[in-house]
């Protein structure tokens, strides 16, 4: 029975953004959940923050994971995801790079790019 749980773990989703330090956090969690959106921000972002319970929203509200990265103390990870702006969003489906989206973004919207890929 343990096994199961256990199983089932790895492709459950979060409920809240999970925080990513590091390169190594960031590939577990993209290779472990199915859809994952990654939301690359910094603290100083104003946008950032307007974007925050959105982002809150999705982790709660769809099939998606949601990571977090803080570009500041990330800056080698994002740019290997060639961020130049914040905030950025990346979905990745089943560990790939579907999507990029750079900007303020409407829950809508984000919500509609999730479910493109969850259904």
């Amino acid at each position: 029975m343990a096994t199961d749980t256990a199983s089932d773990a790895g492709t459950a989703t979060a409920n809240e953004p999970l925080y990513v330090d590091g390169q190594s956090r960031f590939d577990e969690i993209v290779a472990d959940h199915d859809v994952v959106l990654v939301d690359f921000y910094a603290d100083w972002c104003g946008p950032c923050q307007m974007l925050e319970p959105t982002v809150e929203t999705l982790a709660a509200e769809t099939d998606a994971t949601v990571a977090k990265v803080d570009v500041d103390a990330n800056q080698q990870l994002a740019a290997a995801y060639g961020v130049q702006g914040v905030p950025t969003l990346v979905l990745f489906d089943d560990g790939e790079q579907v999507e990029q989206v750079v900007g303020l973004q409407g829950e809508d919207q984000l919500r509609a790019l999730i479910e493109t890929h969850t259904e």
